[in-house]
C-alpha cells in the first residue's frame, strides 16, 4: 500500500488513488512542451489510514442532512473538520510523506492542495470545492496542511453540494497534492473554450499579477484575452489594484500595485498567444476542453493544474465538419429538461425532421434552410413568431455568413413553414379529425396488447409511421395553421384599423374542442365531487404516495372520488409534465401529482365552477366579437371590414380549438406503447436479463429491440448512460447551438421599457398585478387566489393550475405555444420568453405582468 506517489507514477487511472487533480498533473507532466512543478501526491490511502474509521459515526448523522438545512450542515461540518484537523498522523504515513518532501529539498516552499476522488473529472469539476494552501515550508507545516486538506472534504459548501447532488459522503476519498511552489510575476486561467459562448473554436485567457488565488477568488479583475486561429481577436486590459504574494516567512499576503503601474498589460502578445498554443496542446492530449491553472516566472509558463470544462454544452455529432447550426426542440416543445435516451429515440421517430441530440437534448439541423437566402428568411421569420429569442439567435447567425448561401444550396421549406390554409371554416373537419384520431388510438391498443419481445417492437416502429401520417397530413397542418393565420390576421388588420394590441386574444376565450383547457375544467368538476366530504379531504392533505385510491373507500364519499379520479386519469391520466419524453411519469403512474391542484380548487372554487368559467369566457369572447365589429361599421368601407373581420372570427374560433389536440393524439398514443413497454421490461426483470424495468429507458428504442432478441444487456453502458444523464440535468439548453460549439441565446432589443423591467413576449392580453409563486414541480404547486405563476416553462400537464392563476410568467414559450393558448382561452394576462425568470423573480414578490405590451415589472 503506497502512501506516497511521485507525479511520474502517475496519469489518468490512478483517480481513485490520487483524486482528480493528482491524476490530471500526472498527466500534464507527460504531455512535451508542457512545464510542470515537481511534486507528489499524498494518496487516497493515507486518507483512509489516518481518518476513516474516526468518523464514520459522524458521516452517517451527516447523511441524514437535507441539503438545505444550512445550520445542521454548518454545526456537523465543523465538528468533522475539528476532528480531522486534531488526528495524529500514523508514524507509517507521515515517514513516506517527509521522505518524498526530502527528496524535493526540504528548505523549498510548497503549495499543498486537495485532490478529492470526485474532482476535476470529465463529468463534475468539483472546482473551488476543497481548499488549498500556498507557500508551506517545512516538514510539520506540511502534515498540517495535509490534515486541513483532508478536513476539507466537509466544508459546508462541499458537504452542501454532495448532498444536493446525491452523492455519499463515504463516496468521497481525499488525496492532497504537494507541488514546489513557483513565484510569478503573473499567473491566470485559460480556457480552450469560450467560457461565455462555449465557443470551442476561442481560447479565452485571464491573467493577473502575483499568484493566481487573486484571480481564482475574485479578488482582482483580470487582464482578458481572445485568441482564435493564432489570432488575438479581443483584448481588455483591466485596472488591477491588488496582487496576492508570498510572504519569506511562509503563506501569502496582499499587496497594493502601485497607481502608475495598475493599468499595465499583465502579458506580451506573444506570450498570450504561447499560452493559447499550450492549452491547445493539453486540450488534445485530455481529448476535452479544459480549465487550466497557469503562471509565468520566466519566460516559460508552468503549468500547475488543468481540468476538464464540465458547463459546455456537448456538440452534436455531424458526418462532417462543415459548419452547421442547430434550434432547440425542447424551446418548440416546452420541455428543455434533459430526456432519457429511450425517450430521445421514440422522438426521433416520430419526427420528420432532421433531428440530433447533444446533452440530453434534441435539436433540428436547419444548416440546408439556413443555405437559401430564401429558406433562411423564411425560418428565422416563422421561428422568430414562435420565439423571438431564437429568431434574433437565427438572425445572429445569418449576419455573421457562418453558413454560406447560394442559390445552388437551395432547400425546400419544410410543409409547417409554407403551408396556406385554403380550407373552409366547417366545424366537421374538426370533429372528423378528432374521431379518426381516436379511433386509431384504441386501434393501436387493440393491436399491441398481445404482443411480446421483437414483435412487439417492429409493432410499435409500424404504428409510428401511422402517427407521422396522421401529425403530418395536409388536412391537420391547414386546420393548424387555419387558426395562426386567423390569429396573425386579426392582430395585424385590427391593430391597423382600431389600435387595438392582441385583439384575437379576447376572441378565443372559450372555444370548442380545446382539449387541453377542458382538462384544466375538468379536474374542477373532480373537485366538486370530493368537496361536500370533510373526513376526505383532510386524508388526501396527509397523503406521500401513488397508492392513496386504494384506501378512499374508508372515508365518506370515498368511492365516489375514487371514481371521478378514475375518469379523469381514463382521459387524461397519459399526460404529464414533459410528456414528450416517453419515460416521463404519467399521472396514471403517479396520480398523487394532482392533489396539491384537485385540494386547491376545493379551496378556491365555488361548487359548478367549471361550467361558470366556460360560459364566462364565451360571455366575453361573445361580447368582443359584437364591440369590435360595431366599433369596425363606424369606420370608412366598415361594413366590408366588419365582414372580412366576422369571417376570421369564426375561422379563429372554429380551428383554435384542435391546435391542440394532434399533441394530446400523440400521447395517447406513446401511453399505450409505454404500458406495452413496461410490461416487456418486467418480463426482462423475471428472466433476470434487467435488474429494474426503467433500465430501459436508458436504452434506444433499436438498442431496446436488440435485448429482447438476445435477452443479454450491457451493464456498463447502462451505468454509462444513467451517469450521463444525471449530468445532462445540470446543463441549460440553448435555444440556437453552432458545430463551433456556440450557444445563442438572442435579445429582445427594446428600448421602450420602464426601468428594470423584464422583456418578453407578449401572448395573451391584459395587465395583472399580484404575486409571484414561482414553481418548478407542478406536484408542489402551492397557491391562492391572485397568484400570477412564474415558471420556466409550462406544457399541457401545467394546465389545471391556469384555473387558480391570475397571470403567467415563463421562461421559454412563444405565441402558439400550449401554456399561451390556454392563457388566452382562460383571459390570464401572460408574458413568456422571460430570460432567468425563475431567477430574477423571487417567489412570494409582487410583480406587474403587461401581457399587452409583453414586459414584466418587478414591484
Amino acid at each position: 500500500m503506497a502512501y506516497v506517489l511521485d507525479f511520474a507514477e502517475i496519469d489518468r487511472t490512478r483517480i481513485s488513488t490520487v483524486g482528480g487533480k493528482g491524476a490530471n498533473l500526472g498527466e500534464l507532466a507527460r504531455i512535451e512542451g508542457v512545464r510542470v512543478p515537481d511534486g507528489f501526491c499524498v494518496t487516497t490511502d493515507a486518507y483512509a489510514r489516518t481518518v476513516a474509521d474516526s468518523i464514520d459515526d459522524l458521516l452517517d448523522d451527516l447523511s441524514r442532512l437535507a441539503p438545505q438545512d444550512r445550520a445542521g450542515i454548518a454545526e456537523l461540518s465543523a465538528r468533522i473538520r475539528h476532528t480531522i484537523e486534531n488526528l495524529t498522523v500514523p508514524a507509517d504515513v507521515a515517514t513516506e510523506i517527509l521522505a518524498a518532501h526530502a527528496r524535493l529539498g526540504v528548505e523549498g516552499a510548497y503549495a499543498v492542495r486537495s485532490s478529492a476522488t470526485a474532482e476535476d473529472l470529465p463529468t463534475a469539476s468539483f472546482a473551488g470545492q476543497q481548499d488549498s494552501y500556498l507557500n508551506i515550508a517545512g516538514g510539520p507545516a506540511l502534515l498540517d496542511h495535509i490534515r486541513r486538506c483532508w478536513a476539507s472534504v466537509f466544508t459546508d459548501r462541499a458537504v452542501t453540494y454532495r448532498l444536493r447532488n446525491a452523492m455519499g459522503h463515504n463516496q468521497i476519498r481525499m488525496a492532497v497534492v504537494v507541488q514546489r511552489m513557483v513565484f510569478p510575476r503573473a499567473s491566470g486561467i485559460l480556457f480552450t473554450a469560450d467560457p461565455v459562448t462555449s465557443d470551442r473554436t476561442t481560447v479565452s485567457v485571464d491573467a493577473g499579477f502575483g499568484l493566481g488565488e487573486a484571480l481564482v477568488s475574485g479578488l482582482v479583475n483580470a487582464d482578458s484575452y481572445r485568441v482564435r486561429d493564432e489570432r488575438i481577436t479581443e483584448a481588455r486590459i483591466a485596472t488591477k489594484k491588488l496582487a496576492i504574494e508570498p510572504l519569506p516567512t511562509g503563506g501569502t499576503h496582499v499587496r497594493e500595485i502601485a497607481p502608475d503601474h495598475r493599468d499595465d498589460p499583465v502579458l506580451t502578445d506573444s506570450e498570450v498567444l504561447r499560452l493559447a498554443n499550450l492549452g491547445r496542446r493539453i486540450e488534445a492530449h485530455f481529448g476535452s476542453p479544459q480549465d487550466i491553472e497557469w503562471c509565468l516566472a520566466g519566460d516559460e509558463p508552468a503549468i500547475v493544474q488543468s481540468r476538464p470544462i464540465t458547463t459546455l454544452f456537448p456538440i452534436p455529432a455531424a458526418a462532417d465538419t462543415a459548419n452547421r447550426v442547430y434550434v432547440s426542440v425542447g424551446h418548440q416543445q416546452m420541455m428543455t429538461d434533459a430526456m432519457k435516451p429511450l425517450g430521445i429515440s421514440l422522438w426521433k421517430m416520430t419526427s420528420h425532421a432532421p433531428m440530433r441530440d447533444a446533452g440530453g437534448r434534441l435539436f433540428v439541423d436547419v444548416t440546408a434552410m439556413l443555405s437559401s437566402p430564401t429558406t433562411a428568411a423564411a425560418l428565422a421569420g416563422a421561428l422568430g413568431k414562435s420565439d423571438p429569442l431564437m429568431g434574433d439567435a437565427l438572425r445572429t447567425v445569418l449576419d455573421r455568413d457562418f453558413i454560406e448561401q447560394g442559390p445552388q444550396r437551395n432547400s425546400a421549406a419544410p410543409a409547417s413553414l409554407t403551408t396556406t390554409a385554403t380550407i373552409a371554416n366547417d366545424p366537421e373537419l374538426v370533429t372528423t379529425a378528432i374521431a379518426d384520431n381516436a379511433a386509431a388510438v384504441a386501434a393501436t391498443a387493440r393491436e399491441i396488447a398481445p404482443l411480446t419481445g421483437p414483435a412487439l417492437l417492429d409493432a410499435i416502429e409500424a404504428d409510428l409511421a401511422d402517427l407521422r401520417r396522421i401529425l403530418f397530413t395536409p388536412l391537420n397542418l391547414q386546420m393548424i395553421t387555419a387558426a395562426q393565420d386567423a390569429t396573425f390576421w386579426l392582430n395585424d388588420h385590427l391593430s391597423e384599423w382600431l389600435g387595438e394590441k392582441n385583439a384575437a386574444d379576447a376572441l378565443t376565450r372559450s372555444v370548442p374542442h380545446n382539449v387541453t383547457s377542458e382538462m384544466g375544467l375538468a379536474l374542477l368538476d373532480v373537485a366538486d365531487v370530493l368537496r361536500p366530504h370533510p373526513e376526505l379531504i383532510a386524508y388526501l392533505h396527509r397523503v406521500d404516495s401513488d397508492d392513496f385510491l386504494d384506501e378512499l373507500a374508508d372515508y365518506p364519499g370515498g368511492t365516489e372520488a375514487r371514481a371521478a379520479i378514475e375518469n379523469f386519469l381514463a382521459t387524461y391520466g397519459m399526460r404529464c409534465a414533459g410528456e414528450i419524453d416517453i419515460t416521463r411519469p404519467r399521472w396514471s403512474e403517479a396520480p398523487s401529482t394532482l392533489l396539491p391542484t384537485i385540494l386547491g380548487n376545493i379551496a378556491t372554487f365555488a361548487p359548478g365552477a367549471s361550467t361558470h368559467l366556460f360560459e364566462a369566457g364565451l360571455r366575453d369572447a361573445e361580447q368582443s366579437r359584437t364591440q369590435l365589429l360595431q366599433r369596425l361599421r363606424e369606420l370608412p368601407d366598415g361594413e366590408q371590414k366588419a365582414t372580412e373581420t366576422a369571417h376570421m372570427i369564426e375561422r379563429l374560433r372554429t380551428y383554435s380549438g384542435y391546435r391542440e389536440y394532434p399533441k394530446y393524439s400523440m400521447i395517447s398514443r406513446y401511453w399505450v406503447y409505454k404500458q406495452a413497454l413496461l410490461r416487456e421490461a418486467d418480463r426482462l426483470v423475471a428472466a433476470g436479463v434487467l435488474g429494474d424495468p426503467a433500465d430501459i429507458f436508458f436504452l434506444t428504442f433499436d438498442e431496446l429491440r436488440d435485448l429482447t432478441r438476445t435477452h443479454r444487456a450491457d451493464d456498463t453502458l447502462l451505468a454509462d448512460r444513467k451517469a450521463a444523464f444525471e449530468t445532462y440535468r445540470a446543463l441549460t439548453a440553448p435555444r440556437v447551438l453552432t458545430s463551433d460549439g456556440e450557444t445563442l441565446t438572442g435579445a429582445y432589443r427594446r428600448d421602450d421599457l420602464p426601468p428594470g423591467a423584464l422583456p418578453g413576449m407578449a401572448v395573451s392580453a391584459g395587465t395583472i398585478e399580484g404575486r409571484a409563486r414561482v414553481i418548478t414541480d407542478i406536484a408542489q404547486a402551492d397557491l391562492a387566489p391572485g397568484d400570477i405563476l412564474v415558471t420556466a416553462y409550462t406544457d399541457p400537464s401545467w394546465t389545471p393550475l391556469f384555473v387558480a392563476i391570475t397571470g403567467l410568467v415563463t421562461e421559454v414559450g412563444g405565441l402558439m405555444t400550449h401554456g399561451a393558448v390556454i392563457a388566452r382561452e382562460y383571459g390570464l394576462p401572460a408574458v413568456v420568453g422571460v430570460e432567468h425568470a425563475t431567477d430574477l423573480i423571487r417567489d412570494g414578490q409582487r410583480i406587474r405582468v403587461h401581457g399587452t405590451d409583453g414586459y414584466v415589472e418587478l414591484l
